[in-house]
């Protein structure tokens, strides 16, 4: 029998009530965190038809549900909402049996998705023994990872658990998902509460395969067919079975596998993507989950040093729906950690997988404070244009913050032209050094045009634009680097 025949004849049999016992859902168990107030919490599972279920939670509080009737072989309760904190022990009863869940925790869920880079493991990172040897000193932080697994169809209900909710260890984390563990545990850092983290990533996949037919119909894609890249099969299996829990919000590491498929579609599936996910958690939670869910997401890294191929460039620009921030009015309550300046040529996991993710999460963590948690004064996103001036044989590019900048002959760019159409082409751009900089703007040469229009400048327009930590434009402080930007003048200017 196939995986597949597998896991849907187990699914089945669940759902007419296994061994006429009452059951969890497969992501319910010891040491886990539940969705802490405002929001309710919300449990599910499977029994015998016409059975009736109650479940209880004693510890800092008790609470008790009334009860509710298994239906179609599922029975499925909301908790009144409870403070962050713990531990509880939970019980979920019935005529037949009697579960009891220990050291259960109230706090904020996070899903972590995306492919190899969100999948990378804690113990491949840099320093990976110090940061492993911290993890018994976050308890409150909880991990919970889903198997790989796929589907041609909706799943109701994860197929398998590869790492159920656990007390942090390092041998546990040793496996966990690093740009996952080190988000959540610098967030516990600053919110004090249980954080719970539920990995669900695979290596080598598009945003296609993590997509509903839904989202990909808004963008009008052709359905593909092999392996782990089908359309949906990854929703299918390691999202959709997530619905029904109640979740604060969810980052995301992924965009390499489609700067060779469908490239082009990136700036209308990702954020398609991103909005069919907050209305599905919404509709499966009961309402419990924010509609406009906080999501978070990591611009790529690097792959290539000294190409000159604009496939990598062209993806972490329409990552952010072609606007070069977020959040916009496309991306609405997003974050972003840009990583353009975090390559790593002697990676032992390939150029692709750089190993500092510390920075990478770090840069998360200041995204969620601003965004999800509409912390006022944090500083998330590195300078951005506000105003691009041209001056003679020069232009003036204002930012939106104080910069702290170094001498660069080549991170900009400008196209030499009459039409924005001739900068389509790679040899139309030249290098447009940096003449001077002031407090928040930076004046660069346009003599490389030697006279002509000027229809476009470019700022990190390449696969690898700079050495670690070495990018010419930083927030003052010099933990933010400037993401990149393209802009085109309505007509040739010099």
């Amino acid at each position: 029998m196939s995986l597949r025949l597998r896991a849907l004849f187990i699914l089945t049999a669940c759902l007419l009530g296994c061994d006429a016992k009452v059951r969890l859902a497969s992501y319910y168990g010891d040491h886990m965190v539940l969705q802490k107030s405002p929001a309710r919490a919300v449990l599910w599972g499977y029994g015998p038809e016409g059975a009736h279920v109650t479940v209880s939670l004693s510890g800092p509080i008790q609470l008790r549900t009334s009860p509710v009737t298994v239906t179609k072989g599922i029975w499925r309760v909301t908790l009144d909402p409870v403070e962050p904190g713990g531990p509880y022990m939970l019980m979920v009863s019935s005529e037949s049996n009697t579960i009891t869940l220990k050291d259960v925790l109230f706090g904020d869920i996070w899903v972590c998705g995306g492919q190899s880079n969100m999948q990378f493991q804690t113990s491949r990172v840099f320093n990976a023994s110090s940061e492993l040897a911290l993890a018994p000193k976050y308890p409150h932080v909880r991990p919970f990872q889903a198997a790989l697994n796929v589907s041609e169809t909706e799943l109701p209900d994860l197929v398998q658990v590869q790492i159920p909710w656990s007390v942090p260890t390092a041998g546990v984390m040793s496996e966990f998902s690093a740009v996952c563990w080190l988000f959540g545990r610098y967030l516990y850092d600053v919110l004090k509460y249980p954080i719970g983290l539920v990995e669900s990533c695979w290596g080598g996949t598009p945003v296609e395969a993590w997509s509903s037919s839904r989202a990909l119909q808004q963008c009008k894609l052709d359905r593909m067919i092999g392996g782990p890249r089908n359309d949906s099969i990854l929703w299918n299996s390691m999202i959709h079975p997530l619905l029904n829990m109640t979740i604060y919000g969810a980052i995301w590491y992924q965009g390499e596998a489609n700067t060779d498929y469908h490239p082009n579609q990136y700036n209308c599936s990702f954020p398609a993507m991103i909005d069919d996910w907050r209305m599905a958690f919404h509709q499966g939670s009961g309402g419990q989950t924010d509609p406009d869910f906080p999501f978070g997401f990591v611009q790529l890294s690097t792959c290539t040093k000294n190409s000159t191929s604009e496939k990598y460039p062209d993806i972490r620009w329409h990552q952010t729906a072609d606007t070069g921030f977020v959040p916009n009015s496309r991306m609405k309550k997003t974050f972003m950690a840009v990583a353009l300046d975090l390559p790593d040529e002697s990676s032992p996991y390939g150029t692709i997988h750089p190993r500092d993710k510390q920075d990478v999460a770090y840069r998360l963590m200041l995204g969620a404070r601003a965004v999800a948690y509409n912390q006022t004064d944090v500083l998330f996103l590195g300078p951005f244009p506000k105003e691009i001036q041209p001056l003679q044989n020069s232009i003036e590019i204002v930012y939106d913050q104080e910069v702290s900048v170094t001498q660069s002959e080549d991170i900009y760019e400008i196209c030499c032209s009459t039409t924005r159409a001739a900068c389509s082409l790679h040899s139309s751009w030249v290098p447009a050094p940096i003449l001077s900089w002031a407090l928040a703007s930076v004046r660069i040469s346009t003599a490389s045009c030697q006279g002509s229009a000027v229809a476009g400048l470019r700022y990190a327009w390449q696969n690898w634009p700079c050495d670690f930590k070495a990018c010419p434009v930083y927030s003052i402080n010099k933990v933010l680097p400037a993401p990149p930007f393209i802009f085109y003048y309505p007509q040739g200017n010099n």
